[in-house]
C-alpha cells in the first residue's frame, strides 16, 4: 500500500484519489476552525502560496474530533478559512482522523510515522499535561493527538515526517522546501 491508495471526499461528496497527486509534495494536514493552534492557517497559506508553483499540495481535512473545536458544516469551515486567512488551498469534508470512523488515510498516515513526542517549551508541556488526562498512554499510540497534526509526503508518495501542532511553522516550510 501506498498513500496513493486512497482518496479524500471534498465538502460535496467528490472523491478525489491522491493518486492525482502522485510526483507532488503533500502536506497533509487535520485542522480546526476554533483551536488554538487555528492561526496555523496563515503559515500554511503562506508555505501552499511559496510552493504551489514548485509541487506542493496541501490537503486539509477539518476535525472536529479534539474538543469540538469544528463545529461547523463543511461550508462554514470554508468561509470561515478564506475570510479570516485568505486560504486558497481546498478544504476536504470535515473526517474524523482517530477511532473506528478515522479516514482510511489518516490510518494508513499513523501506521507510517508515529508519535514521537511534542517537541520542548511551554505549549509542548502543556500539550503532555492535557493529554494525560485524556489517554494516560498517548505516548505510546500513533493516534493523532490534536489538530494541526500535520504529515509531509514525498514526490514518491513515501510518509517522510509527522509534525506534532506544537511544531515550528518554519520547521514544516524547510521539511517541505527540502523536497521540492
Amino acid at each position: 500500500m501506498s498513500v496513493y491508495d486512497y482518496s479524500v471526499k471534498t465538502p460535496k461528496g467528490e472523491e478525489i484519489s491522491l493518486k492525482d497527486y502522485e510526483g507532488k509534495v503533500l502536506l497533509i494536514v487535520n485542522t480546526a476552525t476554533g483551536c488554538g493552534f487555528t492561526p496555523q492557517y496563515k503559515d500554511l497559506e503562506e508555505i501552499y502560496e511559496a510552493n504551489h508553483e514548485k509541487g506542493l499540495e496541501i490537503i486539509d481535512v477539518p476535525c472536529n474530533q479534539f474538543a469540538g473545536q469544528t463545529p461547523g458544516t463543511d461550508e462554514e469551515i470554508h468561509e470561515f478559512c478564506t475570510l479570516k486567512y485568505n486560504t486558497k488551498f481546498p478544504q476536504m469534508k470535515k473526517s474524523d482522523v482517530n477511532g473506528e470512523n478515522a479516514l482510511p488515510l489518516f490510518t494508513y498516515l499513523k501506521s507510517q510515522k508515529g508519535f514521537e513526542g511534542f517537541g520542548f517549551g511551554p505549549t509542548a508541556l502543556a500539550m503532555s499535561t492535557m493529554l494525560k488526562t485524556i489517554d494516560k498512554d498517548y505516548k505510546n499510540n500513533p493516534d493523532i493527538k490534536w489538530n494541526f497534526t500535520k504529515f509531509v509526503v514525498d514526490r514518491q508518495g513515501n510518509v517522510v515526517a509527522r509534525f506534532e501542532p506544537t511544531a515550528k511553522m518554519k520547521d514544516v516550510a524547510a521539511c517541505v522546501e527540502k523536497l521540492l
